[in-house]
């Protein structure tokens, strides 16, 4: 590799590129919108469909439209209901962690007879 008097410049040669690493080319790659318009363009994908392109999108046409695809509000708001059902504080955490453990306790025999009663029993 040759290198330049210059400061800083390096001139090498052409280095080809990795023919494994590229993915495969669709010149005519089929475009579908929702609202039926369909064109053709390049792509590393042989068919791809949109939600809303440049024949029907509010800034080009100039119209408003309203755009709630499969329920994204709905799902939200019932995203929201069960985050803040399932809230608990820390302090009820312990309370409800604390009664739990209290209750395996008094459930546990209490002498070694009763242990040996249970277990002939199960």
């Amino acid at each position: 590799m040759p290198s330049s008097k210059r400061k800083g410049i390096i001139q090498t040669q052409e280095t080809n590129m990795k023919a494994t690493i590229h993915p495969k080319w669709f010149d005519d790659c089929k475009v579908t919108c929702a609202c039926g318009n369909t064109f053709t363009t390049g792509a590393a994908v042989p068919q791809i469909q949109v939600e809303v392109c440049s024949v029907c999108h509010p800034f080009y046409t100039g119209q408003m439209k309203f755009l709630d695809t499969t329920g994204r509000v709905e799902s939200f708001k019932a995203r929201q209901t069960n985050a803040s059902a399932k809230v608990m504080s820390k302090s009820d955490k312990r309370k409800l962690k604390r009664e739990k453990r209290i209750q395996e306790e008094l459930s546990r025999p209490d002498s070694l007879e009763q242990l040996r009663k249970s277990v002939k029993k199960g």
